[in-house]
């Protein structure tokens, strides 16, 4: 089979492991599968994730329940990242309607998207805890985007109304630059209720409940912010498949106790950070939170569960759905290997990418044979096959990698 693709992204040839196939990274092409996968988790050029599911607590969409692996997309079709050189990390405006009817037309499960409350009880999508805009002579400005409301928060960035110009939009980078949001097809800010209305109804929402880093909460705050949103959901679900999603210990419980009819995952670092709540500092006590409050899963960065895979078999023994993010999710052989080590499954930025590898994943085996060589002559592939010493060793390698 002969690859082709634009200029921008040129498929790269494909790795048989056990009656699967994924594509692998070029400079990846060792005579085995084993040094495939242990080379996937040196990747460091690509984006850093800061966010954002398969058991019967999670809504699958048809294509999930037959691949049995769950794709979501970041922010939509993925985050922006405006200080990379990658390009596809500034094709479209994150967390906006075009960017999650965009991830719609591929083969996905569900879109990973960030929602806080105005200060007039809107739920609105956006990621960031300020936002920030330049005065006439240069100044940075910046608000709290919960102090605002609706109709100053969306008086920035590109206006829906034709002729009107909006306030510049500009963000603050993990380094502390400022720069220009400035993207190749650029949308405007949307409420939760826009995009329950403007996107495609087949495609899942996990919605991530933003509240501040380090913050302290009282009880009536979280509630009044959570009754907002499930008033917006209770109207315009239907029969749309929903995940809720929070880095925040109280109100992911608070969420559980307000409804029933949508899962509720707690977000974790795995371990990667540390917090000044011990309940955010490791995947045990995410599980030991999820099941005091009868959470149905857990999203971990994928570090933390690659230095401790151990843990995956603990979360299931506990009846729980297990669900990644993080830098590796965008390695086609970070996934494959979590598809292995039973993930449910995983949110990405490069959603292309994934979606493609995770196709080829799980095709029966019968589909890849007569397949051709890298140099396009036709062959009969050989499938190498994880033993599993082979995949004990590896499970056992990759913690030590991954600290580096």
């Amino acid at each position: 089979m002969a690859f082709k693709g634009p200029p921008a992204y040129s498929p790269p040839p494909r790795l048989c492991f056990t009656g699967f196939t994924i594509p692998i990274a070029r400079r990846f092409r060792g005579p085995t599968g084993l040094t495939m996968a242990l080379k996937a988790v040196h990747v460091t050029d690509v984006p850093n994730l800061d966010q954002v599911p398969v058991n019967p607590s999670i809504p699958k969409a048809a294509a999930a329940t037959a691949r049995g692996f769950v794709l979501v997309g970041h922010r939509g079709k993925g985050m922006n990242a405006l200080g990379s050189t990658d390009r596809r990390m500034r094709a479209v405006k994150e967390n906006s309607l075009l960017s999650f009817n965009r991830a719609a037309l591929l083969p996905i499960d569900f879109v990973e998207f960030d929602v806080q409350v105005t200060k007039d009880d809107v739920p609105i999508i956006f990621h960031d805890d300020k936002i920030l805009t330049e005065d006439a002579e240069g100044k940075i400005l910046e608000k709290h985007v919960t102090d605002l409301c609706l109709e100053e928060f969306l008086s920035y960035g590109p206006q829906r109304e034709p002729g009107k110009v909006g306030k510049s939009l500009l963000r603050r980078n993990k380094d502390g630059r400022v720069l220009s949001w400035k993207v190749e097809d650029d949308d405007s800010l949307c409420t939760l209720q826009e995009a329950f209305e403007k996107v495609d109804s087949r495609l899942g929402f996990n919605i991530e409940l933003k509240f501040v880093d380090h913050a302290v909460y009282q009880q009536q705050d979280l509630t009044h912010a959570l009754k907002a949103v499930l008033k917006v959901v209770h109207k315009h679900a239907s029969s749309r498949p929903i995940i809720f999603s929070t880095f925040q210990p109280d109100a992911a419980q608070l969420l559980r106790k307000l409804q029933s009819a949508h899962p509720v995952f707690f977000l974790t670092n795995g371990g990667t950070e540390t917090f000044d709540d011990a309940r955010r500092n490791s995947l045990d006590e995410a599980i030991k939170l999820c099941l005091e409050g009868g959470l149905q899963g857990i999203v971990s960065e994928v570090r933390g569960v690659f230095r401790t895979p151990s843990t995956v078999s603990r979360i299931k023994e506990s009846n729980l759905s297990l669900l990644t993010y993080g830098q590796l999710n965008n390695v086609p052989e970070a996934v494959y290997m979590q598809h292995l080590m039973g993930i449910d499954g995983v949110i990405v930025d490069l959603v292309d990418e994934i979606t493609e590898a995770v196709s080829d994943l799980t095709k029966p085996a019968s589909a890849h044979e007569g397949g051709e060589s890298f140099s396009g002559s036709p062959q009969q592939r050989q499938r190498p096959n994880f033993s599993q010493q082979e995949l004990s060793f590896l499970l056992k390698l990759i913690p030590e990698l991954v600290q580096h």
